[in-house]
């Protein structure tokens, strides 16, 4: 983004946040039903120990939904793209598991393992694995033919085929499926929280909306929204960092 648009997206932004605070001031609208942005910002300055506490909950659970999700949707690319017979039987399978919406299966996850950080991290996982196994897999067919057979030739069998070429090839579509993924995830670990939990930002949620604290709600959805925008970042500039090597390897 070049420094017109940032520019104007900081314009917009301020824009937006005063026709708010303007609207919610002379509209006297209370602040049970809609906060001020002031008040919002001051409700994040003032309770950032509580925010901050709930916050750990959130990414303990994100991070052990992330592994797992990363894990399995690696292993199912690997066997999707070696054993092409299994691939294509979870396909349907792998496809439906995104359709299930995900409320559906929280409460379940909460009668099965408890209000612990099993299944807070379950649902961030299914929602993980989805991006990373297609992005993987098709970061694995995407090496040229040429590419292989010049290796080949030299006698590359498949494992240094699969470390020197195919998952150089792979990276990048790795990290596009992480970056997706990852983001969603912190979604899911905090919708996890909204059906069972004692520690997090969605559980401080429910907590705050039952006590009319429109203010906490805003300023931990707003924290929420500031962890994503930083995990997005920090895979993107990981991203970027990589060697080019989708044009010389991949496809064209």
């Amino acid at each position: 983004m070049g420094g017109r648009d940032r520019l104007a997206a900081g314009a917009f932004a301020l824009l937006l946040l005063g026709g708010w605070e303007a609207g919610v001031r002379l509209g006297n609208i209370p602040p049970y039903l809609l906060p001020a942005p002031t008040a919002v910002l001051w409700a994040l300055v003032r309770d950032f120990p509580l925010l901050a506490h709930h916050a750990g909950g959130t990414l303990a659970a994100f991070g052990v939904g992330l592994g797992l999700g990363v894990g399995a949707g690696l292993a199912l690319a690997g066997v999707s793209f070696y054993l092409r017979p299994v691939g294509r039987a979870l396909a349907p399978f792998l496809v439906g598991s995104q359709m299930v919406p995900v409320f559906a299966v929280a409460p379940l996850l909460v009668l099965w393992f408890g209000y612990g950080i099993l299944p807070k991290a379950a649902v961030a996982a299914t929602i993980t694995f989805f991006p990373v196994t297609v992005n993987v897999l098709d970061g694995l067919r995407s090496v040229r033919p040429e590419i292989l057979e010049f290796f080949q030739s030299l006698g590359a069998g498949e494992g240094k085929l699969l470390r020197i070429v195919r998952a150089p090839a792979a990276a990048p579509f790795f990290l596009s499926g992480l970056r997706v993924g990852g983001t969603l995830a912190l979604v899911g670990a905090t919708i996890g929280e909204w059906v069972g939990a004692s520690r997090g930002l969605g559980y401080l949620m429910i907590r705050a909306n039952a006590q009319l604290r429109m203010d906490l709600v805003f300023a931990a959805i707003l924290l929420l929204t500031a962890l994503g925008v930083a995990l997005f970042g920090g895979v993107t500039l990981l991203e970027r960092a990589l060697p080019p090597r989708r044009g010389r390897l991949g496809t064209p």
